[in-house]
């Protein structure tokens, strides 16, 4: 996922290139609430769009027995064999999912997102997506049923193809570490104050990062409260915009 900004969570409005407004969504997901005091569920989500592995938060949750589904792109499968295997030997812990071929935002209009190329069309918007999952399918993973398309930021016909295609949009409640462009301590306070029913957006990708010490502080906190981590394949989640029903 390339640069984010600080909120998530916003729709955002953008001017379609013939001049016509044009919508783009940044769609949320959420867990059932569990309703237990003091406790409860998160889904932790963590993206690896292109470049290395950051060793740190791989080793924490092997470490800690912290559960999560990594989005992984094309770009990175090819450039990280040895943390994929790490994912692969802990199928108990790790569920990895479509991020695209080549972290191509899933929007079916030409424009740019926080600085990267749409897609640009229905065409390239469907390769986008079955690239990925025909890469995630060729490093030996398992079929995707979640897609996440560079930005998070979608067209709504985009939306709509995507689930034709049979997968469920992946969009989240809390945004940990901005793109992984935030500090350590904010990107450990947004996490550690995840709440039941949330589900968690960071990065596994910026190994030189501040963030990521931030995203390992955080989860511990969230574990030290009680709280109980989980796969999206195991919790479900609904999404609103129609991206999971």
């Amino acid at each position: 996922m390339g640069l984010l900004r600080n909120s998530f969570c916003a729709m955002v409005l953008f001017a379609a290139s013939a001049g016509n407004a044009a919508t783009l969504l940044e769609p949320t997901l959420h867990l059932k609430p569990q309703g237990v005091e003091g406790g409860g569920r998160v889904a932790l989500t963590l993206d690896a769009c292109g470049g290395k592995t950051d060793t740190r938060i791989l080793s924490a949750l092997v470490d800690n027995r912290i559960p999560a589904t990594i989005f992984v792109t094309g770009i990175w499968l090819k450039r990280n064999a040895e943390a994929v295997e790490i994912m692969r030997a802990h199928p108990d812990l790790f569920e990895l999912e479509n991020h695209g071929g080549r972290h191509i935002p899933a929007v079916d209009m030409p424009r740019k997102i926080f600085g990267i190329r749409s897609a640009g069309s229905p065409d390239a918007v469907q390769a986008e997506v079955e690239s990925g999952a025909a890469a995630l399918v060729g490093a030996g993973g398992p079929a995707a049923k979640w897609f996440r398309g560079a930005t998070a930021e979608y067209s709504p016909s985009a939306i709509a193809m995507i689930r034709r295609l049979g997968f469920k949009i992946a969009g989240f409640s809390v945004n940990g570490d901005g793109g992984s462009l935030l500090g350590a301590k904010e990107t450990a306070r947004r996490i550690g104050a995840a709440k039941d029913g949330d589900v968690i957006i960071a990065h596994i990708n910026q190994p030189t990062h501040a963030a990521g010490e931030g995203v390992v502080q955080g989860l511990l906190a969230l574990k030290q409260k009680g709280m109980t981590f989980v796969r999206l394949d195991d919790a479900g989640g609904v999404g609103n915009d129609g991206t999971t029903d």
